[in-house]
């Protein structure tokens, strides 16, 4: 695991080029992601009517544009990634045996992965009747 605040010192602790993605990513992520969940709020909540704020009928005629589909799925899947890299970081530290590392990252992965799909799934076949 990479302890460094500085892309120079990551760059010398890095045991491999994935590690210093990750390094990376956390940054870029976090940055994007505020960006993106301020955006959203922006949009959904004061860019619009009181009235029309967060219902049912505002959300499904805004999940029929393809590109509010690809905004949202952004932020699942960055905020998706950034908490699961996160937590790799946390059964790191806490987990010293490595089998059972193993075993906890497995379930962890594997359960991340289904949320991912099904979340995919969720908001790319979203049809609704109005």
């Amino acid at each position: 695991m990479i302890r460094a605040k500085r892309f120079e010192d990551a760059k010398a602790q890095a045991t491999g080029n994935a590690e210093l993605f990750w390094w990376v990513f956390m940054r870029v992520s976090g940055i994007v992601l505020m960006f993106l969940v301020l955006g959203h709020i922006y949009m959904t909540f004061i860019s619009v009517p009181e009235s029309q704020s967060a219902s049912y009928e505002t959300i499904v005629t805004k999940l029929q544009q393809p590109v509010w589909k690809l905004y949202d799925w952004l932020i699942m899947v960055l905020a998706g990634l950034h908490g699961v890299n996160g937590a790799r970081y946390v059964m790191e530290d806490y987990l010293p045996n490595k089998s059972t590392r193993f075993w906890v990252k497995a379930i962890f992965y594997t359960i991340v992965g289904v949320i991912f799909v099904w979340g995919t799934i969720g908001l790319y076949t979203f049809k609704p009747e109005l």
